[in-house]
């Protein structure tokens, strides 16, 4: 059938399985969103508030589901309105196509209004990027888009499409669902490297990140860890691979990592790394990081091998197959010893966390914690950046693949409720969205996409009224200089903002009113705001120096 571009490009998007795209409508994508209408029950367009908060919310759709996630926005300022949710996707390795409209190829290069080289802007933050300059090429490059996104390590594509290529015209022919190229096999010499290693170990220590989680390899893990009698820690974005529940698991490792899993690292003698990158938060300082341990690293992007640490044993494949074969390969062991080690650092670590939370105040532990009581295991828990980022990873009870939802390399700030809709949206599941008031201030604007396509969220505000993070910082390293990061002095009362946009909105300001407030919070049907007070003096423990080593960890208070 002959089709115009802009309807070759929504019929792709249907036939690659896209079910759900958000953006913003403008003057170079009107006949995109034309050809969006007419498919409207076939698609469903969420219109975001801001092109941000619709790549925020791409983002946090792939995240939740594994599959593309799919943003649209116009050329000039609402390409470049894309730019941070497409760094944020490339950062952590999500899968998305990006879409944007250009002027006419007529008046490219011309200082056309609304006119900007998005494929250059982008180019450093994407896998690939394609202006599309004729429209034979359009439903091709489309697919091209989806296999370069969902192939090897994932990540964002941009499709620039010129004004005059949607309009032009050119048969369609539809085309399956295009499939993720395959990862090569892991060399069998180095599998049984790395099952010499493990048999010569006393003290192994499995180590994972968001690359499992890409995978698929929760059970694998745990199966390798089983036989091998090792304990488990990941980074922040391997979270929700194991259960945080799971007998072996000690859970994040790193600059805000728990105390057991961080000491349990630094005191291994071998590391199994499965799909991490080992970015500066999760080694502290590189030349004291692991001094006792043999490396091997299992990962499927070749250009992660000695990247940031050097390794021993470096194997780029297909991350599940390689663990299938690996685990037929080493022999079952048992170290009494290094489990007793283990055992030892969980007491120590429970009992700073008692001292951390004997208090009659709200704590983060405790909001976390009664919010979690009406969670299922399956709802998807997105959060901001931020000191309440690091307490939802620390000690929120993560129990099902793909539950944890969060900017992790970028660090971005506002990507929380975007992302939030774009999970609930995915999954049509009630989605629990933790942030802070600093944070949330950044696209509070996506209130009205929420209220507007009656998206199942709560919103759990931890508000301090100071950006904690950099406060901590502040406090810890340059002598209490609190600049600019107070904002006892804004008048944001976000529960009337709630109301203002079109949902419920409630305060809990006392430890006594916590539970009751949280139930009826949950009781509400659609989008639901609760603003919770705690204190800004409230720190993330353990914590390590930037750019230090597990001798300076810092536990309490005290100890800064």
């Amino acid at each position: 059938m002959i089709l115009t571009g802009a309807d070759i490009v929504v019929e792709t998007l249907i036939e690659q399985g896209a079910k759900h795209v958000f953006g913003y409508p403008g003057g170079q994508v009107i006949n995109l969103y034309d050809a969006l209408y007419t498919r409207r029950d076939r698609i469903h367009h969420v219109l975001t508030a801001h092109e941000q908060g619709a790549a925020h919310a791409a983002d946090g759709y792939a995240r939740a589901t594994g599959e593309v996630g799919v943003v649209i926005a116009t050329s000039g300022p609402g390409a470049t309105n894309l730019v941070t949710g497409i760094a944020t996707a490339y950062l952590d390795s999500i899968p998305m196509v990006a879409i944007t409209g250009n002027v006419p190829n007529s008046l490219i290069g011309r200082d056309s209004f609304q006119e900007v080289d998005i494929t250059g802007v982008t180019l450093p933050i994407t896998k690939h990027n394609f202006l599309v300059k004729s429209v034979d090429k359009l439903a091709d490059t489309i697919r091209e888009a989806f296999v370069i996104a969902k192939s090897g390590r994932p990540g964002p594509v941009l499709v620039d499409i010129p004004k005059d290529v949607q309009v032009a015209t050119f048969p369609y022919q539809p085309c399956p669902v295009v499939e993720a190229k395959p990862l090569n096999k892991a060399k069998g010499d180095k599998l049984a490297q790395a099952a010499q290693m493990i048999a010569e170990s006393e003290k192994p220590y499995i180590y994972f990140g968001g690359g499992a989680i890409s995978a698929g390899v929760s059970e694998e893990i745990t199966a390798l860890a089983d036989k091998i009698d090792a304990p488990i820690g990941c980074t922040m974005m391997g979270l929700s691979a194991v259960p945080s529940d799971h007998p072996r698991f000690l859970g994040m490792e790193g600059m805000h990592g728990h105390y057991a899993s961080s000491v349990s690292q630094d005191e291994a003698d071998l590391i199994i790394t499965i799909g991490a990158r080992f970015s500066d938060r999760a080694t502290g300082n590189v030349s004291k990081y692991a001094r006792r341990a043999r490396i091997i690293h299992i990962d499927g992007d070749r250009a992660e091998l000695s990247k940031n640490i050097s390794i021993d044993l470096g194997i780029s494949c297909d991350i599940k197959d390689a663990l299938d074969r690996l685990i037929d390969l080493v022999a079952a062991q048992k170290h009494p010893e290094w489990m007793a080690r283990i055992d030892e650092l969980k007491a120590e670590e429970a009992e700073q966390f008692k001292r951390v939370t004997a208090t009659d105040r709200i704590t983060p532990y405790a909001l976390i914690q009664e919010v979690a009581k009406h969670t299922n295991p399956d709802t998807p828990i997105v959060t901001d950046v931020g000191q309440h980022q690091m307490w939802v990873a620390q000690f929120y009870p993560f129990k099902t693949l793909r539950t944890f939802i969060s900017s992790g390399g970028l660090g971005t700030m506002g990507f929380g409720l975007g992302a939030a809709i774009g999970a609930a949206t995915a999954t049509g599941k009630r989605t629990v969205l933790f942030t802070g008031d600093g944070s949330f201030g950044m696209n509070l604007n996506e209130l009205a996409t929420a209220t507007t396509e009656n998206v199942p969220v709560t919103i759990v505000i931890m508000n301090n009224k100071v950006l904690g993070m950099v406060r901590q910082w502040q406090t810890l390293f340059f002598d209490k200089h609190y600049s600019n990061t107070d904002l006892h002095s804004r008048k944001t009362d976000f529960v009337k903002l709630a109301d203002a946009f079109g949902m419920k909105g409630y305060r809990v300001g006392e430890l006594s009113e916590l539970e009751s407030v949280i139930a009826q919070t949950f009781a509400e049907e659609g989008p639901v705001l609760v603003d919770v007070a705690i204190n800004e003096d409230e720190f993330v423990l353990p914590m390590l120096p930037p750019g230090g080593s597990i001798e300076e960890i810092i536990t309490e208070r005290g100890d800064a």
